[in-house]
């Protein structure tokens, strides 16, 4: 078994606001300590550009990341190099700007997971960072993808990549051991509130459900963030009682929320995935989302849930409509949504898909 230093420089595992990122980085951590691996983390550097016309926040960052290889370097010196440096998420605002230098001054195989590549960031302000980290995409042992979006885009960035592909995951035990009991109508999403994608999903759904007045639902919204205003003027026009805003909550009382729901909706733009995908088909929760970006990576099409084209607010209602409207088809998509995260999704069938990838790509190279 193998000493891996883990590494999430977009958000590390330990921050305090939950995140779909902080989620995985738990979760592979746990995957590999479960087949048995000796698992530590190597920083707790949040490696983020938010601008990258920013030069006193580049030239900080690179100050932080070179402090950090030279404290790694001293303990390595003393304690041993790892045998893996594990990074999770690399992308073009959030490079690995500690884990490559380490790694080829001290022989170290270098793993990622979830990299990403965007072809219209090779040029323009964020060019040398896109490019840093292509670079260390090719040096890398293996690269392991989650999506075939994120594949095909990293093959098309360059032959030189050498990839492996696993499935996204969850632990799904807080959300299967919860009894379903479907309150009739009963709608629920949980999304940060927060600029981009997920606003813009907000304010698909908000007028996807304007047009479902003469139905009988209500909503449970479960998130915050610096936009919770703006969202909540989105749903002006539904009368306040068919909303109920919860505000954060820990993974035990959003299963037992699940429970209590008939349906899930989320529009999900721009989603690499979205692993509260997974988390409500775990807990028997039919799905209701945008085909876009990663989302049909997680979602059984026609048989756990519904996929609608991209921005057609017409189409989403639709799909929501008829699953409110006919019982018998959503208690069915509720067994069939259950029964695919159990058979392609879990962290024991992820455990062992990673752990193959280490010993067939790092094993080679002992």
């Amino acid at each position: 078994m193998y000493k891996i230093a883990f590494y999430s420089p977009l958000k590390p595992a330990t921050h305090p606001v939950p995140s779909g990122d902080r989620l995985m980085a738990r979760l592979l951590m746990n995957c590999l300590s479960r087949m048995g691996h000796q698992v530590d983390t190597a920083s707790t550097l949040r490696a983020f550009l938010r601008d990258a016309d920013n030069e006193s926040d580049k030239i900080q960052l690179q100050e932080q990341a070179q402090s950090e290889v030279h404290r790694l370097s001293e303990i390595w010196k003393q304690e041993g190099a790892p045998d893996v440096w594990f990074c999770y998420h690399p992308y073009f605002k959030s490079p690995d700007l500690i884990g490559p230098e380490l790694c080829q001054t001290f022989n170290v195989a270098y793993v990622t997971a979830e990299a990403a590549h965007s072809p219209r960031r090779s040029k323009g302000i964020w060019a040398d960072t896109q490019a840093y980290v292509l670079s260390s995409l090719e040096r890398a042992a293996v690269n392991i993808c989650f999506t075939q979006r994120d594949r095909l885009g990293l093959e098309a960035a360059s032959s030189r990549v050498r990839l492996a592909s696993m499935r996204p995951f969850i632990d799904a035990s807080d959300f299967t051991r919860q009894t379903p009991a479907a309150e009739p109508g009963h709608l629920v999403t949980v999304a940060m509130m927060r600029a981009g994608d997920k606003f813009d999903s907000y304010a698909r759904l908000a007028a996807a459900l304007e047009s479902l007045l003469h139905l009988p639902w209500t909503l449970s919204i479960v998130g915050d963030g610096n936009l919770q205003q703006a969202v909540r003027e989105l749903f002006n026009a539904i009368p306040d009682e068919r909303i109920t805003w919860h505000g954060l909550l820990g993974r035990t009382d959003i299963a037992a929320l699940f429970a209590r729901s008939s349906l899930y909706v989320w529009p999900g733009c721009g989603e690499a995935y979205g692993l509260a995908y997974l988390e409500a088909q775990a807990a028997a929760l039919p799905v209701v989302a945008f085909k876009t970006a990663g989302v049909p990576e997680v979602i059984d099409e026609g048989v756990s849930g519904f996929l609608t084209p991209a921005g057609d607010d017409q189409a989403y209602a639709a799909a929501i409509e008829q699953l409110l409207s006919d019982e018998k088809l959503r208690l069915t998509m509720a067994d069939s949504a259950a029964a695919y995260v159990q058979r392609e999704h879990t962290e024991e069938l992820a455990s062992v898909s990673l752990n193959d990838i280490l010993q067939h790509t790092v094993g080679n190279l002992s």
